[in-house]
């Protein structure tokens, strides 16, 4: 068997105008496309030079805004001295002295005003009677005594007016005032009121009150009731025993 050769190879014949150009890909032509606009951009930027902006940003420092000069303070303002006063006197002042009338026969609410209105504050009063009732209407009662007499005195003075109720007559002697106290003998009650003869006795007394006209009456207001008898008598030393009074309403016999 005779062995067989291949024979040579040759090259395509070239058709009428060369031979077939390869074709280009769709990527290649996007990247020569990308890379011409890049290298544009590179010599474009070349010529016109870096950016005016960031160098006055980056390069060169921003002129520093125009600051006042500090304002002056000014100094304390000028404190007056302060005003000296006189140092006290070491005497003391004497109470001004005023010129007292006579109030008698006024009502008391109008007694009163004029006295104050004369600089005399310190005001009191009292039941003429002797019963001890506190006038609580002053327009209700009528000025019988007064205490200083008129005359001159000093605007500290304490006035007391010894009253009696509009519809009253006025005692010949006042029997009123401060209620004194028994102390270690008993006082003469008689004619006085049984709220009078309570005040003046020690408040731990015993005290026994009793009608004395036999009605057994109740004794409610005791400024409206009269002692007629009295036990111990007045004058008894008073050991802390008991004591009975005996009265009627005033205006009553006992």
């Amino acid at each position: 068997m005779s062995q067989q050769y291949p024979g040579p190879s040759y090259p395509p014949a070239p058709g009428p105008y060369g031979p077939p150009k390869k074709k280009r890909s769709t990527g290649a032509t996007v990247a020569m496309v990308v890379g011409g606009v890049f290298l544009f951009l590179v010599v474009l930027g070349a010529i016109v030079g870096p950016d005016d902006s960031k160098n006055d940003k980056a390069g060169k420092p921003s002129a520093p805004a125009s600051t006042a000069p500090p304002a002056t303070t000014a100094g304390p303002a000028p404190t007056t001295p302060p005003a000296t006063t006189p140092p006290p006197s070491s005497a003391p002042a004497k109470p001004a002295a005023a010129q007292l009338p006579s109030f008698v026969g006024m009502g008391l609410q109008s007694a009163q005003d004029k006295a104050q209105e004369l600089g005399y504050h310190y005001l009191t009063s009292h039941d003429a009677l002797g019963r001890g009732r506190n006038q609580i209407s002053d327009r209700n009662w009528k000025v019988c005594s007064q205490s200083p007499q008129p005359g001159s005195h000093p605007d500290t003075t304490k006035i007391d007016f010894g009253t009696v109720k509009l519809e009253e007559s006025c005692p010949a002697t006042d029997a009123g005032g401060d209620v004194k106290e028994a102390g270690s003998t008993m006082p003469n009650f008689k004619g006085k009121s049984v709220k009078v003869a309570r005040e003046a006795l020690d408040s731990s007394t015993s005290l026994d009150v009793k009608d004395a006209s036999g009605a057994d009456r109740m004794i409610l207001v005791e400024s409206n009731w009269q002692v007629c008898t009295q036990q111990p008598a007045p004058g008894t030393a008073l050991t802390g025993q008991p004591v009975t009074l005996r009265a009627v309403k005033f205006g009553e016999d006992c």
